[in-house]
């Protein structure tokens, strides 16, 4: 069980109490011990359990934070990313500023463990640019769902919201030669592309397209061998390992250097890591993800 569970959330329905849990979540991200510019890089040491999409699936994020061990030891570490904009609406209101809320509360509990990657949804929500996953822009639902939770203090509310955003890395490395994010540029733009962002800050240019490097980072797409080969040879990087496709089993492997993950439908999945370990290739990778169906919660037990 995570150690926030339990917790009385005052934050859902206070906005004083929200905009104090955003900021000392961001604080607490800022200063994680192994975040170096716009790039967390973890040591050769330890657990990392890499998630992809959740999109507002409480119970498969549950499943994550049981799997991810982070109270068992100071050297597990979950990468968290694209966590808003799912499919549970009340009355039409996207309400995952929720999830949001509940990955802050992990940040502070395990501020060098838990690793926020920002995805494409929400850098749309940060930046104000429409989004849909089929049902409409989501980024007004969800907007929406703050002025009803929160009225005259919406405002505020997304203010603190935007910054815990904007503090996300944009990938998550390992000593051995692996690489984590959200998606990577594709072929196309690929000679616009800045490939020395993991090792500075990021500027309010890079999160606009069509160029901007977190823009590439969270919504690139038509990847291929070349772009890879020349994505591995500027960053060292041995195997990447992506989400914002549609992987209908959960893990799958479209390149020898790539594995793309989903973790928000029923064939979820997730894979642990050994940061000790050598990195092998996507096929090897994939046969060791794990199904978050295995590890839901059973309510009353």
């Amino acid at each position: 069980m995570s150690a926030v569970d339990g917790r009385r959330r005052a934050w859902m329905r206070n906005a004083e109490a929200i905009c104090e849990l955003f900021e000392e979540a961001t604080l607490r991200m800022r200063a994680c011990r192994w975040r170096k510019h716009s790039c967390v890089v973890l040591p050769s040491t330890g657990r990392l359990l890499l998630t992809g999409d959740l999109h507002d699936n409480l119970p498969h994020f549950e499943a994550v934070c049981d799997l991810a061990r982070l109270e068992r030891s100071a050297d597990n570490h979950v990468v968290l990313h694209e966590l808003i904009h799912g499919d549970r609406l009340v009355n039409g209101l996207d309400m995952s500023f929720q999830m949001l809320g509940r990955v802050a509360e992990l940040v502070i509990a395990f501020p060098d463990q838990v690793h926020p990657v920002l995805a494409n949804h929400e850098l749309s929500q940060y930046r104000g640019h429409g989004v849909s996953k089929g049902g409409g822009d989501q980024t007004m639902k969800f907007s929406a769902g703050l002025e009803w939770v929160f009225g005259d203090d919406a405002d505020s509310v997304a203010d603190a919201l935007d910054g815990f955003i904007a503090a996300m890395s944009i990938a998550v490395r390992t000593e051995q030669g692996l690489l984590f994010s959200h998606s990577l540029p594709g072929e196309a733009y690929l000679n616009e592309f800045d490939f020395g962002v993991l090792e500075r800050d990021l500027v309010d240019a890079d999160y606009e397209g069509p160029a901007g490097a977190a823009f590439l980072m969270t919504w690139g797409r038509g990847h291929s061998p070349t772009s890879l080969a020349r994505l591995a040879a500027e960053w060292r990087v041995q195997l990447f390992v992506i989400g914002h496709m549609y992987v209908a089993d959960g893990a799958e492997a479209p390149f020898r250097n790539l594995v793309t993950l989903a973790s928000d439908h029923a064939q979820g999945r997730v894979l642990p890591i050994d940061l000790s370990a050598s990195v092998t290739t996507a096929t090897q990778a994939i046969e060791q993800a794990v199904p978050i169906a295995s590890f839901l919660r059973v309510e009353g037990a």
